[in-house]
């Protein structure tokens, strides 16, 4: 990045490199955000605080694993499940991770077709991820269902470190509420691009100027970031 500055004569430009450059066009919010909508700019905004959110989850749990004295369960035995009399470790995990990250490409795709005003495609590709998050959902439900009944508490469990309990249910029970929130965002978001409103300028919530599908696009980056984070869960709860 670099800065154009007028000379006291006005007619020769200066040029300002390297991080001078760089900190003068983010010195005014002219020319750094101009060209950014006010929905996108808050919804980074609210991404970067859920980010720190998550950061201190994970973190706590770290630390919370590393200086336990208590041997700490294995996530291959804790998350394994019985079929067809074979134990297969991380079987329903795997199977969500893969969900989930499958969701993102329907979202992008729904960002894609959003943006050529394809509104049929668009509500489609959003009611499909929208029944990706769900499904995810529906086996997080199953899995915490499955380890309460073998004991599970927030404050312990049969298989070793109390804080395993109270870290499992805080983390995924965070993340779990993340998608929910963004299945019915979708839902909604979808409903309103199925109508038309996008189209009309239909008066409601949610509702910007006619022909303007930048909404799809504000739902595409909230869900992205939802997935990305299940991808730090994954490698630090459930392969480490």
């Amino acid at each position: 990045m670099a800065e154009t500055v007028l000379t006291h004569s006005g007619q020769s430009p200066a040029r300002l490199e390297g991080w001078r450059g760089i900190a003068a066009d983010w010195a005014s919010d002219q020319r750094a955000f101009k060209n950014v909508s006010w929905g996108k700019a808050m919804m980074w905004i609210f991404l970067l605080s859920d980010t720190f959110i998550f950061s201190c989850f994970l973190l706590s749990y770290m630390t919370a694993r590393m200086s336990t004295t208590v041997p700490w369960p294995n996530p291959s035995e804790v998350f394994a499940l019985n079929i067809g009399g074979h134990h297969i470790p991380l079987i329903l995990i795997a199977i969500m991770t893969f969900v989930l990250i499958s969701s993102s490409g329907t979202m992008a795709m729904a960002v894609n077709f959003g943006y050529r005003k394809d509104r049929v495609r668009t509500a489609i590709l959003m009611l499909v991820t929208a029944a990706f998050g769900a499904t995810f959902v529906g086996m997080q439900a199953f899995e915490w269902t499955k380890l309460i009944m073998e004991g599970v508490r927030p404050w312990g469990n049969p298989w070793g470190a109390a804080q395993f309990g109270s870290s499992f249910f805080m983390i995924t029970g965070f993340h779990g509420t993340h998608v929910t929130i963004g299945v019915i965002f979708l839902i909604a978001i979808a409903r309103k691009v199925w109508r038309g409103d996008f189209d009309v300028e239909r008066r409601g919530f949610f509702t910007s100027r006619k022909g303007y599908y930048e909404i799809v696009e504000i739902t595409g980056l909230y869900w992205h970031f939802v997935d990305l984070v299940w991808v730090f869960i994954f490698a630090l709860f459930y392969l480490w």
